[in-house]
């Protein structure tokens, strides 16, 4: 069956089809995970707000804090997969270095895809959210050292360099369609990096005893990944089993395991089995058998014939194909990160009793210095270095944006929840009474300094963005 040579287009119009359809599949994606990271940003609140709701009701509470105690297994024999050093892990463990593993995978993942096709891809488009990443790292940093010097908590200044990408997005959603899609994507592309220098940090400062045999086999199975990479084997199983296994390799080897799913991450091809030319080529090969006619016949019934199914079948496979093993794994682990594994880590992470503290505290101390380096320091890392870069001519304004706007997005950087928090539970050990009393007001510290960067951004966004829908909003 062939079409009619009146419904048949001519190569230069499948041609402008074509590009038609890939460029809006760039912007397709880039909305999808901005609006991932949005919607997100609500359970994310939610979760927070019940864990300190619970942590706090006398009857309740005692119930929430055991909990995360009890122990996690997954037995073969005597092997338990989920043991550190011979040790079952707790559940909050088991949260905080196995499902955040995954959590970091999906970082990986988006900074493989940033650095191939994204903004990171250009490094002129790229320049001034680095530059304010920098500064947003930075400065925050030598405001909680320079508060913090002599003190047994000097040690938690990396506890302010992360911005939470799912809640600064999820403010900038809150004002719809007046936030410039420009602004969205330097304040996610900033995020990234934040994301990059929290990873370095992570591998760098918070490893110990350590097992070199142990590594030696990771490398090992890290070479396999990329030498399987290297030979275009497209298998997500190959990659997530041996994953796992590196996992468990970092989990016990003294490198913390989160910085095995970036790593595993990374090796994960982002080419298809299909290039999108052949793809197409395929799919008007297999669409070319079904004539005008059969449209007509297909409204009839809902039965295919033997051939009409393995013309579909084949749409269907190469349509799995033209997809990378990067992609698909991005795209299907989005949702059960930002909507399970996130607001979980912060329901087992934000619970903080607060009855028994002093309300002066959240104004002395190590909650002052985090509260002071998210909400002064990130303002000021993120606004002084991205003004430097604009005035010295080496890197452009964000399209349609002023300094006012420019002002409220570094504000907004100052929510850095989720890797915050994390970081935080590296740095105190909750098993040491006075460590454990360092950690809940570093907790209490991030809430306040991430609850107040976020209001006052989002008034001073609200009363200084134009009224009106954004030049740019049509690609939002």
């Amino acid at each position: 069956m062939q079409t009619s040579p009146s419904k048949r287009k001519t190569p230069a119009e499948w041609e402008v089809e074509n590009r038609s359809v890939f460029a809006s599949g760039i912007f397709f994606s880039a909305r999808q995970a901005i609006s991932r990271h949005a919607t997100g940003g609500n359970v994310l609140i939610a979760a927070t707000v019940l864990a300190l709701v619970i942590a706090n009701i006398p009857d309740f509470n005692q119930t929430y804090f055991s909990f995360w105690e009890q122990e996690v297994r997954l037995q073969l024999g005597d092997f338990n997969f989920f043991s550190h050093n011979g040790h079952p892990m707790s559940l909050l463990a088991f949260i905080n270095d196995a499902l955040m593993a995954i959590f970091f995978f999906t970082i990986g993942l988006e900074i493989k895809r940033e650095v191939l096709v994204g903004e990171l891809s250009s490094f002129k488009q790229a320049l001034l959210p680095i530059i304010g990443a920098v500064g947003g790292m930075v400065v925050p940093v030598l405001v909680y050292y320079t508060m913090s010097r002599g003190t047994a908590y000097a040690g938690g200044a990396a506890i302010p360099m992360a911005t939470d990408i799912a809640f600064s997005l999820g403010v900038l959603a809150m004002l719809g369609k007046r936030v410039p899609m420009s602004l969205k994507i330097f304040l996610t592309t900033l995020a990234v990096v934040d994301d990059i220098g929290g990873i370095i940090v992570i591998a760098a400062f918070y490893s110990s005893h350590i097992e070199v045999m142990l590594l030696v086999y990771a490398a090992a199975l890290l070479g396999l990944l990329l030498l399987g990479s290297v030979m275009r084997i497209k298998s997500k199983i190959f990659y997530l089993g041996i994953g796992g296994i590196i996992w468990f390799l970092f989990l016990n080897s003294g490198i913390h395991p989160t910085i095995a799913g970036v790593l595993v991450a990374f090796c994960v091809p982002a080419s298809p089995v299909f290039a999108p030319k052949k793809y197409i080529k395929k799919i008007r090969r297999s669409i070319a058998h079904f004539s005008q006619d059969d449209e007509e016949d297909l409204t009839r019934k809902s039965i295919l014939d033997k051939e009409q199914l393995n013309w579909l079948k084949e749409i269907e496979s190469a349509s799995d194909k033209v997809i990378s093993p990067l992609q698909d794994l991005e795209d299907s682990l989005h949702p059960i990160v930002n909507f399970f594994i996130v607001p979980l880590f912060a329901f087992a992470n934000a619970g903080i009793f607060l009855l028994d503290m002093d309300p002066a505290s959240l104004f002395e101390g190590i909650s002052l210095a985090v509260m002071s380096a998210l909400v002064v320091g990130k303002f000021l890392g993120i606004l002084s270095f991205s003004w430097l870069a604009v005035k010295l001519h080496i890197a452009p304004m964000p399209a349609h944006s002023n300094w006012h706007m420019m002002s409220s997005i570094a504000m907004l950087g100052g929510i850095g929840f989720t890797v915050s928090l994390f970081i935080a539970t590296l740095t105190f050990n909750p098993a040491v009474p006075a460590q454990a009393d360092f950690l809940n007001h570093a907790k209490l510290g991030i809430v306040a300094g991430s609850l107040i960067a976020g209001i006052v951004a989002f008034i001073w966004l609200h009363f200084t963005l134009p009224r009106g829908i954004a030049p740019d909003a049509a690609e939002d």
